[in-house]
């Protein structure tokens, strides 16, 4: 039930919710939405009516305190007569973080945590990642060829995966509150940085530019509303939003500072396509949780074409980042490769 709010719920987490009767049969069911809209547990009781009453409730997420819903959604399911709640992890946010259970506890309700916990924690990791750090969930996501590289020699990059590749990456754009790439990827290619796909109506990322020197042309397809450019000099660049933050040593804009920005703007998730120097960047100061490797039959070769990760590289093996978890994938003729970033590993 939760999976069906497909990422549509942003800033709030993806919920399902089943009732059962005193009898064990399905009474009702409902997910949240929307931002906005009914919590799964409201819809769920609202569809099963009376028959809740000395039955079983079964949600993914602890059922919120908060007065943002009247009656909260822990009230809500003990006005209702319900027998037993089971959640499957507690909710993050500081405003409930065991509230909810408690509440249910205190007016006697049978309730049992952790059930299907990790799978819980998975669909909702954007969210859980931000409650509990206030920044967003970052993922790097980049094409390559069988040898590792994103372009030839001369910078042409157009298109090393094939069709359901792309479409895939589309779809990771819906999924993702933001998407972010580089001043140099925009100079090179002129994207739009769009979520593209026939006959789905896909959620429109933030779209940031990183792009210290405000050297973004007013022409670029990405200036215009809902575009951030984060920066280190004033100004301003057509309907696009210039933020003005502090810069490194080098002059560059705070990769860690861009993440503070966008995560008190409620942004949960960030998708980071490059280019080379930014996701290296990222890499280097540990931002990242998870990578997306779009890894395509061809062979490219050559000293000077450019990878997936710039800048200098660790030194050592020991250094480089591992990744865990991982799933591989065949999309027609490409294969994605999907992996966590160990934060337990020898770095």
């Amino acid at each position: 039930m939760a999976r069906q709010a497909d990422f549509r719920t942003s800033p709030n987490p993806m919920v399902g919710a089943v009732v059962l009767d005193r009898d064990g049969h399905l009474a009702g069911e409902g997910y949240h939405k929307a931002r906005g809209q009914a919590h799964a547990e409201e819809a769920a009781l609202r569809e099963a009516g009376d028959r809740a009453r000395g039955g079983t409730v079964y949600v993914s997420l602890e059922p919120c305190t908060h007065t943002h819903r009247e009656p909260s959604c822990a009230n809500a399911l003990i006005e209702a007569g319900v027998r037993r709640v089971v959640i499957s992890m507690t909710d993050p946010d500081h405003r409930v973080r065991g509230a909810g259970v408690n509440a249910l506890q205190q007016a006697g309700v049978a309730t049992i945590v952790g059930v299907y916990q990790d799978r819980a924690e998975r669909l909702n990791e954007f969210y859980v990642k931000h409650r509990l750090t206030g920044r967003p969930f970052v993922t790097a996501k980049f094409a390559m060829s069988l040898d590792g590289k994103i372009a030839t020699r001369t910078g042409e990059s157009r298109w090393i995966t094939g069709d359901e590749a792309r479409r895939h990456g589309h779809r990771l754009r819906h999924e993702h509150d933001a998407i972010l790439v580089g001043i140099n990827t925009v100079m090179a290619d002129d994207p739009e940085l769009t979520a593209r796909q026939d006959g789905a109506g896909l959620r429109q990322p933030l779209r940031v530019v990183l792009d210290s020197q405000l050297r973004i042309r007013q022409s670029a397809k990405v200036v215009g509303p809902n575009t951030l450019i984060a920066t280190t000099k004033p100004g301003r660049v057509g309907l696009a939003e210039v933020v003005k933050l502090p810069a490194t040593e080098t002059g560059r804009v705070s990769l860690p500072a861009l993440l503070d920005e966008l995560g008190k703007r409620d942004i949960l998730s960030v998708l980071v396509e490059g280019g080379g120097e930014i996701h290296a960047a990222m890499f280097a100061e540990s931002l990242v949780d998870k990578v997306h490797a779009y890894v395509a039959p061809r062979l490219i070769g050559g000293r000077q074409a450019p990878g997936p990760l710039g800048g200098e590289g660790f030194a050592k093996l020991d250094q480089a980042t591992r990744l865990t978890n991982l799933d591989m994938v065949r999309l027609g003729d490409d294969i994605l490769l999907t992996g966590y970033v160990d934060v337990h590993g020898d770095r």
